[in-house]
């Protein structure tokens, strides 16, 4: 177990250090802004919906180390996904992240299970997907984590 610990780390290290999709988004359909009180993670999702796809999506701000790699692996795995598939996607997250219990669909999104055994953490694994949830409705409120 110690070998996939490590490679889980090590996953969570590459998009902390290396975040995909750490852009500002021009032209965006859907934007929202999240911040966690906790910690002060602040976060902007955006993405651009066509046809009901998620085209393209991106996020900036600044946070941890799992705040980042959660919004990194997040916009990596929601490009290109249908939005309706996404809403069903942040429901098997938002359980992985406060009970470890995941599906086997859930890619690298699953190096973030052991999240939910420290509950200041599964705040900063989860801000972005609310975010995200909150750029669905282009709500003009900053998302809370709390």
């Amino acid at each position: 177990m110690d070998v996939f610990r490590d490679l889980y780390q090590q996953l969570i290290i590459d998009h902390n250090k290396n975040p995909r999709n750490f852009c500002k988004l021009e032209n965006a359909s859907h934007s929202a802004d999240g911040y966690n009180p906790l910690c002060g993670d602040e976060i902007t999702v955006s993405f651009i919906e066509k046809d009901s796809i998620i085209e393209n999506i991106a996020f900036m701000g600044s946070g941890c180390a799992i705040s980042k790699a959660s919004a990194s692996i997040m916009t990596s795995t929601l490009k290109g996904m249908k939005v309706e598939d996404a809403k069903a996607l942040f429901e098997k997250f938002h359980t992985l992240a406060t009970t470890g219990e995941s599906t086997n669909d859930m890619g690298k999104l699953s190096v973030l299970a052991g999240v939910h055994k420290y509950p200041a953490r599964v705040k900063c694994a989860t801000l972005a997907w609310h975010t995200f949830q909150g750029a669905l409705n282009n709500s003009q409120e900053i998302i809370k984590t709390e």
